[in-house]
Formats: structure tokens, sequence, C-alpha cells
């Protein structure tokens, strides 16, 4: 069984210098296996889910109300399901739930794996813009995502199930909470976000490989869309459990 610690069981706040998220429709019978009971996915009429592969510039990760020298600077890869949870009392909220989470720094995924369950691993990983593009890629896994960053208008990827950028808004996250579930203990893990200054700016993609995709084998899979921000202060309040009887 998970520890207590792996509870969040405390509040944290950081800095994101950047944030680049790219979500992928996926017929909703596939990711349906991928997620753990007393969550449903979060769907598009009924028959898209979305997996986000968000990379995360982070800055000053620390508990909140520690000083920023000993925050933790590093880069993030997260694969992220969306998801809904209806609470004992009947409260319904939208969130992720968090398939995997890739680090370029050790002391960040032994921290990660210490105090929370999202399953953090380590990977080297460079951030270039050149010409108007920003390449984020891991060369020893084969990751590779290509964005332009130039002004102009962005068309939706060919292949999305959204009808324009303004509907695609719903799935670009980050959702107000992320949930973890413990079959054993019969316990839903929850932890809320607080964000400020989150606006959203669509980009095209240019190019894309993402072997934690690969490795899911879903045949079905899309790019739906991408969202880029920058200098966003963020905070995770401290996790709160739900528990139920049957």
């Amino acid at each position: 069984m998970p520890s207590f610690l792996q509870r969040h069981p405390f509040a944290v706040e950081a800095f994101f210098e950047s944030s680049l998220v790219l979500a992928f429709a996926v017929p909703k019978d596939e990711l349906q296996p991928l997620i753990p009971p007393r969550l449903e996915l979060d769907t598009l009429h009924d028959t898209h889910a979305f997996l986000a592969v968000a990379m995360v510039e982070t800055r000053d990760l620390r508990p909140r109300g520690f000083p920023r020298w000993l925050g933790q600077d590093f880069f993030l890869i997260g694969y992220r399901i969306f998801v809904r949870y209806t609470d004992p009392a009947g409260r319904r909220m939208r969130g992720l739930y968090i398939l995997g989470s890739q680090t370029d720094k050790r002391r960040m995924a032994w921290f990660g794996n210490l105090f929370t369950r999202y399953q953090y691993s380590t990977i080297a990983v460079t951030d270039n813009t050149e010409n108007g593009l920003r390449r984020i890629a891991a060369p020893r896994s084969g990751f590779e995502v290509t964005v332009a960053t130039g002004p102009g208008d962005v068309p939706l990827p060919s292949h999305s199930p959204f009808c324009d950028w303004r509907e695609t808004r719903r799935f670009a996250g980050p959702l107000p909470f992320t949930f973890t579930v413990d079959t054993q203990a019969r316990e839903v893990l929850i932890i809320e976000g607080v964000r400020q200054h989150w606006i959203p700016t669509p980009v095209q993609v240019v190019a894309h490989r993402v072997p934690f995709l690969d490795a899911l084998k879903l045949t079905g899979a899309v790019l739906a869309n991408a969202f880029a921000v920058q200098h966003v202060p963020y905070m995770w309040k401290k996790g709160r459990v739900d528990r139920w009887d049957r």
C-alpha cells in the first residue's frame, strides 16, 4: 500500500516559466481501462476522451511558505487523462488522473515519489528555440515535440474532433483537481490546484513523437489541440481524502 507521505501531506507552491500542453483525443473505450474505479472519463459528445502531454519548465517548487532558495528547478513531462469524480456528497469535479511523470532532476523524482503517487522517472531533456520553432526533446527515449512560436493564425490540428479553438478550451488544462485512487484502502486522494494569470495561447504543432503514448497502443489517438502559457504562479493545496463504504 502507498505510504501516508504519498498523500500530498502539505501545500506546495511553484512558478511555471512555461507550460506547453498537447491534448490527444482517443475513443473512450481505449482509455477506459487506464483509469481506476470511482473515476469516469471526461468526454466530448460521449465519444472521445482526452489524454494530455504536459511539458512544464518549473522554478522554485517548495512547500508553501518556505523560502525560494529551498525550491527545486526542473523540467517536467507529465501524462494525464481528463476525468470526473463525484464525491460522497454528490459534488461533481473535473480533474486529471496522472499516468506517469518524467523529470530531468533525480532529486525531483525522489521527492516526487516520496510525497505523491505520480510515478516519477528521470529523463534527459533539451529545450531549444530557434528560427521560430521550439523543440523539446528527450533523445534517449525518442520523445520530441516541435511547435511554431511566431505570430499568426493557428489552425486546429487536421484530425481534431473539435469545431474551433473555443470548443477546445474546455480541454486545455489545467483542471482544478488531480485525483489518485487507492482501491485497497478504498479512498480517493484529491489535490486542488490554484493558479494565477493562466491565459492559454493556441500553438501549432509542427512535429511530435511521444513514446509513452506509443507504448499504450492507442490506435485511435489523434492530436486534438495544443496550448502554451508563460510566467504563472501556481499552488497545490494539501491533499484531502475521500473514503467510500462499498
